[in-house]
């Protein structure tokens, strides 16, 4: 049964095989003529395969963000902004704790994430905190330094404590605690990169459907609030650093090692080389 890989799984599983091997021939297991043989075995390449090709990842628009953050929660939403602003990882904007940021300087905090994406090759990685996501952060650092700043759990507390003081009736005795006492899942002390892309997943569909009741003329099938993605927050403030101040600082705030990495994230500005071709051209 053929399956519909797209050409970027292939190629990626195919790296994952040989670094498999090269373990392998680390640990003795295999000859190490079985890994150089895997060395031959290349990639497949666009256009000369029938394997399916994938979107590459765009910048989200503004516009699509502020659509959707009403629909988010407080920590959600202060999340979302905090990537816009940084640039972060989604993984590290989820593993924010107080103790992990250093206020010594007023003007720039310094984030240090507990775990990145490439300490494995012995890289600091510091996300510096401007005035206005030192103000989004504030209200989340009022906790234990070890504890998450956004957690899950903390939000559905207090979501069930707002239901509570706008409740106009009286509450009965029957309904003063309505929860599960033996819930199949409980919300958890901070929020996985899965469960912030559902949650952004959630908001994209729910704005869509409330741009359309407030144009109705328009036909349910087309899409006005297209779904977007945590990575492309990176991407949108790559593609904005790398326009103002070069890719050598759009490198450093993205945590790269290589800039070929970064030119990945930060989109050329089309309309740049517009402007100059069109005093030069």
């Amino acid at each position: 049964m053929q399956q519909d890989w797209s050409r970027g799984y292939v190629n990626s599983s195919i790296g994952c095989i040989k670094r498999m091997f090269k373990w392998a021939v680390e640990q003795e297991l295999v000859p190490p003529s079985t890994y150089h043989g895997l060395q031959a075995v290349a990639g497949l390449r666009k256009g000369r395969s029938d394997a399916r090709e994938t979107q590459a990842i765009r910048p989200v628009s503004d516009e699509h963000v502020e659509a959707v953050l009403p629909f988010l929660n407080s920590a959600q939403r202060a999340m979302v902004q905090l990537q816009r602003l940084t640039g972060m990882r989604p993984g590290e904007v989820c593993i924010m704790r107080p103790c992990d940021v250093d206020r010594g300087n007023p003007k720039t905090w310094a984030y240090r994430p507990g775990s990145h994406k490439t300490e494995h090759h012995e890289i600091e990685r510091l996300v510096f905190l401007g005035p206005r996501a030192q103000e989004l952060l504030q209200p989340f650092l009022f906790r234990d330094p070890g504890a998450y700043c956004f957690s899950p759990r903390e939000m559905m507390e207090g979501h069930w404590v707002e239901l509570r003081r706008r409740r106009r009736t009286k509450v009965q005795p029957s309904q003063r605690c309505r929860k599960r006492r033996r819930p199949k899942k409980l919300p958890g002390e901070r929020y996985t990169v899965g469960s912030y892309e559902h949650a952004i997943t959630r908001a994209c569909k729910r704005a869509d459907k409330k741009t359309h009741e407030v144009h109705p003329e328009i036909p349910r099938e087309e899409i006005l609030i297209p779904h977007w993605h945590p990575n492309q927050l990176r991407h949108s403030r790559a593609t904005e650093i790398r326009r103002e101040a070069g890719l050598d600082a759009a490198r450093v705030v993205l945590g790269h090692r290589s800039p070929q990495v970064t030119e990945v994230y930060a989109e050329i500005d089309v309309n740049k080389a517009a402007e100059v071709m069109a005093r030069l051209g």
